[in-house]
């Protein structure tokens, strides 16, 4: 899998944290970013989500975005 995903969470967020440890188990490297405490970040996931702060929001190397996927959803993003 070429390329690294770039999430965007909270820290209070549950599916953040369960799709993170997901995906370190499978080797997916990914830069997160707490859209509290950036917002440039809080203002792009709301433009990519209908103007709703859903997190996780991941965003990949092709320029897509998907909110809260799965780990499957993500694994085939990747994949392209």
């Amino acid at each position: 899998m070429q390329g690294t995903v770039t999430m965007y969470s909270t820290t209070w967020c549950g599916y953040c944290r369960r799709l993170k440890s997901q995906m370190e188990r499978e080797g997916i490297a990914y830069t997160e970013i707490n859209i509290e405490q950036d917002p440039e970040s809080a203002a792009f996931v709301e433009k990519v989500n209908g103007g709703n702060q859903l997190v996780p929001t991941v965003l990949f190397p092709d320029g897509s975005a998907l909110p809260n996927p799965s780990l499957a959803q993500v694994k085939a993003a990747l994949a392209g």
